[in-house]
């Protein structure tokens, strides 16, 4: 055998080795059939509609919990009377009683503009 060929044949079954890997890693992670998806699209809608039913009642029920837990915080900071968030609170209080005094909301313009 000529010393060319065995090392050839050597970089042929290296590439075969290579090539079996790819195949067995596509099929690992379902590449057929996300190319059988494309191919047709209502399956991919549905997949897709209820991917997005399931994210936003995700994001609607982690919103709900955050929001308990903030509401929470700062029902415990005010029963603390910290004195930052008190006067803070009292601004705001202060502004919206200024606000309903000369006429209501910041939207209210005289030439019809927001």
């Amino acid at each position: 055998m000529e010393p060319g060929k065995s090392e050839e044949n050597k970089y042929l079954q290296e590439i075969k080795e290579k090539i079996d890997e790819i195949s067995l890693n596509m099929e690992k992670i379902g590449i057929a059939e996300y190319i059988e998806m494309l191919h047709n699209p209502r399956r991919l809608f549905f997949a897709n509609f209820w991917a997005g039913i399931a994210r936003g009642f995700g994001m609607a029920i982690g919103f709900t919990i955050l929001a308990a837990i903030v509401i929470y915080v700062l029902q415990e900071m005010i029963v603390l009377n910290i004195p930052l968030i008190g006067d803070f609170i009292a601004e705001i209080v202060e502004i919206v009683q200024e606000q309903l005094k000369i006429g209501g909301s910041v939207f209210n313009s005289t030439d019809g503009r927001i």
